[in-house]
């Protein structure tokens, strides 16, 4: 770490730049008092792991410029005052509009953005310079009313048999909040559009096995107190919250990659930016083999086809999207008009 400047804030190499933090002392998590140079030290300790997953990488970047727990927003495009080193890339919006993205091309990248602000990384599923290509299916497993943590384990255990019956190795790690995030490196060759489209047949076919305990139901009315299977974190251009990052929550809860043996005696809140980097000094880095395989989307294809054959509607899309061929309705059952009774 660099000295302290006249204006108070420091410098800290990252990457072999040096890289200014302003503020540096200023408080972003106040259940212990950490600071802005906290997180900046917390993402440098786990340098290597962040950027297995993260490198080259878009990110959506949501700045609090208080912290965590104050007024927050998004940023899609990198700003004009940007250093000459940053790379970026465009990006493709819902509405088919292109921002010039920020790239995590190395923690230097990161630790400016955290400069700015940014607490954890919203990710695209994709990685500079091929930006339509996604390399990942991600199973956003998240609980509703009525749901506890033994229920996010028991659906986590029945997603995690579920891919192993069809030969493809997942991969774990908690949301940072109360659940937990499915992913599975995939082939090339895919836009978003298969992938979501997987990831529906893949939400139905749980819910057929599990009805008790997970649901595909897009409306809220409708999933009870189960688990839901979020397939439209898959929805091209969507971004999700990316491995290792921090949430903008007093405790500093981080978003971490775990084994699954250690599912179920973990305690997700346990995992902070002040506990993570020796975390993984003990347990090693859960997600470190993750891009030794990559698997074939054809099986959970295969199962769309047989929904479509069925006579099963696309599932709705969320609002911002715009109408999809196929789709089912996008009212809400309680909302949907009852049908007339012409006798």
């Amino acid at each position: 770490m660099g000295g302290a400047k006249d204006d108070g804030s420091i410098e800290v190499e990252a990457a072999g730049r040096a890289v200014r933090i302003s503020s540096p002392d200023k408080v972003f998590f106040p259940a212990r008092h950490e600071t802005k140079l906290d997180l900046v030290r917390y993402y440098l300790a786990v340098e290597e792991q962040v950027m297995l997953q993260m490198r080259n990488r878009p990110v959506m970047m949501q700045r609090f410029p208080d912290g965590a727990g104050g007024k927050s927003f998004f940023q899609k495009r990198v700003p004009d005052f940007a250093p000459d080193w940053l790379e970026s890339a465009d990006v493709r919006t819902v509405n088919g509009t292109t921002s010039r993205a920020l790239v995590i091309a190395d923690i230097a990248h990161l630790v400016w953005a955290v400069n700015l602000g940014c607490i954890g990384f919203h990710a695209w599923p994709v990685r500079a310079p091929r930006v339509d290509e996604v390399d990942e299916l991600r199973i956003d497993l998240d609980p509703g009313p009525g749901t506890d943590w033994s229920m996010v384990r028991d659906a986590a255990v029945a997603t995690h048999d579920f891919f192993a019956e069809h030969g493809t190795r997942a991969y774990l790690k908690t949301s940072g909040s109360r659940g937990v995030h499915v992913y599975v490196r995939i082939e090339s060759g895919h836009d978003g559009y298969a992938v979501r489209r997987a990831a529906v047949a893949i939400a139905r076919e749980l819910e057929r096995r599990h009805p008790s305990l997970l649901t595909a139901s897009w409306w809220k009315e409708e999933r009870g107190a189960r688990i839901f299977v979020d397939f439209n974190q898959n929805a091209p251009h969507k971004t999700v919250f990316a491995a290792w990052s921090a949430r903008a929550f007093d405790t500093a809860p981080v978003s971490c990659p775990i084994e699954w043996k250690r599912l179920g005696a973990l305690d997700p809140r346990s995992l902070t930016i002040a506990t993570v980097p020796a975390d993984v000094a003990e347990h090693g880095d859960a997600w470190a083999s993750i891009d030794a395989v990559r698997h074939s989307l054809a099986p959970f294809l295969t199962m769309a086809d047989a929904d479509d054959d069925a006579g099963l509607p696309d599932a709705p899309w969320p609002p911002e999207y715009p109408k999809m061929a196929g789709e089912a309705t996008r009212v809400a059952p309680s909302r949907a008009k009852a049908p007339r009774d012409d006798t």
